[in-house]
């Protein structure tokens, strides 16, 4: 991980189109603002974990055999 120091209104640029500044500071807090293109996803790392975690839950759902008869359910065809 780089870690790098900054002051209140500094910048870091990643990628050259990209851009975190920092606008805030207080006692236990950075507020930063970040400029970065459209399709540039940008989440706080908790929502990310959560995102990644309901994920793989719906994945591991997916693969889980059904356990309903479907020769139980009844098909009713119209006729023309």
């Amino acid at each position: 991980m780089l870690i790098l120091t900054r002051k209140l209104n500094e910048e870091i640029r990643i990628n050259g189109d990209i851009v975190v500044k920092i606008v805030a500071l207080s006692d236990t807090q950075v507020k930063i603002g970040i400029d970065a293109p459209g399709e540039v996803k940008i989440l706080r790392g908790e929502v990310y974990e959560k995102v990644r975690d309901y994920a793989i839950e719906a994945s591991q759902k997916s693969k889980e055999k059904l356990s309903v008869d479907l020769t139980k359910l009844r098909v009713n065809k119209v006729k023309k």
